[in-house]
Parts: structure tokens; C-alpha cells; sequence
């Protein structure tokens, strides 16, 4: 049996079994393919990888905190994990470990139209946010990059283009992304980041990489103001539709995943 999973610490509260299996089902290859959810500290992923390949593991998908370190361990890496410096997906195919990069995709696909000579606004600097940048600006997005931390922001610009700014014009922006983990715990976003609530306005786009059981107070004052928003879910069934493409080479069930995501 094709088996397939996620790794990351920790991993209990990921969607991606669900929605997988459910998309696997929903492909006639449920039962002979399954997605599991595996735990391990950084210390024994390297370890952790290489047992699953040695096991006939199919590929897996690489959350937090393990992304760098599976673009290292790969003998192969794909354009976009090379330029992002992470890989969320990994491939096992003759005993050689393969790194894709589907969160950049996974990005461009859930939004609403492209980001084309779009002004955005990408908040955090973390890995989430490499992959927003290196993703806008690759489809011609101008992009501006603020963080907590200025100097984060600035090598991030350095490396793959942008503009750091310190202080945003909220209502300048077309596109606006938030990466960081502000709200994630159901903390006020609005204390941690350069926006107000009644500052959104409906000409914009606005996507909150932060998903729960319900929507963020990111998005639920955007839509209040009649911006058009996109939720982190939607980018996690768009990059996991990527990646079981990239496994199986089949075209994935989009309704059926989130469906399942959402759950």
C-alpha cells in the first residue's frame, strides 16, 4: 500500500489526513493509499525521513518546524524550494528523496484573480512569508514586506526582492497577506500588526494564512468591509491539491477536500 503523510512538530491539529484521505477516497484509491499524521522533533527527522523511505512511504508533506530541513536532506529540489530555501513536499521514488515547494502555488491558486502589477502588503517574515514573496513577485506583484522585526524584513527583501517599510499605508494596498502567527491563538491581531480594524475597504484583497473553527478577526473586518478574503484553509487545500498531484498524477477532487479541510 502507497502510504503517505505529514510531518511536523507538533501535528495532532493538522487537517491534511482528513483531507487527503478524503481526496484519495474520492479518487478510487482509498484503498490502497492512505495519509497519515507523524510527530517528531527536529533532532530525529533526518532519521525519521530516511526510515520512511527505506519503508516504501510514497512522499510526504513537511509542516513546521521541519521545511529547511527537508529541502537539505533531498537529492533533487525543485525550482521553487531551491528559491524559497524550504520544502513542504517531499517525493520518494528509487530510494531518492525529492523537495517541491507547493505552498508558493498553493498561494497563487487560492486567490481570486492574479497579483499582476498588484501593490501588496505581506505581513511576517517567517518561512510562510518566503513563500509569499518569492510566489507575488514571480507573477509580478509589487511587493512591500513588514515585520516585528525590521532586519527580518530586510533580508527577506534582499534575497528575494521587495521593499521593507515600516509603517504601511493600509489603504494603499491591493492585496494584503498576513503570514504571521498574529491572531493564531485568539489574541487582538489588530495589537500586533500595522492595521486597524476599520481600515480595510472593498477594492481590496485580503488573505489571513492563520485558520481555526472559524474565521480570523483579520478577516472578519475585512469582509466587513466588503473585501474580498481568502482564508488559510483555502491555501492549505490549494498546496495540498498540488501536492497529491505531484504523488499520484491524478487531477485532485477540490470540492471534496474542502469539504473535508473545513470539517
Amino acid at each position: 500500500m502507497p502510504r503517505l503523510a505529514v510531518i511536523g512538530h507538533p501535528v495532532a491539529h493538522s487537517r491534511s489526513p482528513a483531507m487527503q484521505n478524503a481526496a484519495l477516497a474520492a479518487l478510487g484509491l482509498g484503498e490502497d493509499w492512505n495519509y497519515e499524521a507523524i510527530d517528531v522533533a527536529p533532532e530525529g527527522f533526518e532519521q525519521l525521513v530516511r526510515a520512511l523511505v527505506a519503508e516504501g512511504f510514497a512522499g510526504a508533506n513537511v509542516t513546521v518546524p521541519h521545511k529547511h530541513a527537508a529541502l537539505t536532506l533531498a537529492a533533487v529540489a525543485g525550482e521553487s524550494a531551491r528559491a524559497i530555501g524550504a520544502a513542504n513536499t517531499l517525493v520518494f521514488a528509487g530510494g531518492r528523496i525529492e523537495a517541491r515547494n507547493t505552498d508558493a502555488g498553493g498561494l497563487i491558486a487560492a486567490l481570486p484573480s492574479s497579483p499582476r502589477e498588484r501593490r501588496t502588503l505581506v505581513l511576517g517574515a517567517g518561512g510562510a512569508a518566503r513563500a509569499v514573496v518569492w510566489a507575488l513577485r514571480r507573477e509580478g506583484a509589487s511587493v512591500e514586506v513588514w515585520n516585528r522585526t525590521p532586519s527580518r524584513a530586510e533580508e527577506i527583501c534582499a534575497e528575494l526582492g521587495g521593499t521593507e517599510v515600516a509603517d504601511p499605508d493600509q489603504g494603499a494596498y491591493e492585496l494584503i497577506v498576513n503570514t504571521s502567527a498574529a491572531g493564531l491563538d485568539g489574541e487582538d491581531p489588530f495589537a500586533h500588526l500595522p492595521l486597524s480594524a476599520d481600515g480595510f475597504a472593498a477594492e481590496q484583497t485580503v488573505v489571513d494564512m492563520v485558520y481555526g473553527d472559524e474565521s480570523s478577526a483579520l478577516l472578519v473586518a475585512a469582509a466587513g468591509a466588503g473585501a474580498t478574503i481568502v482564508d488559510g484553509i483555502e491555501i492549505l487545500v490549494q498546496q495540498g491539491a498540488l501536492s497529491l498531484r505531484i504523488w499520484t498524477d491524478r487531477e485532485p477532487p477540490l470540492d471534496v477536500m474542502r469539504a473535508a479541510a473545513r470539517a
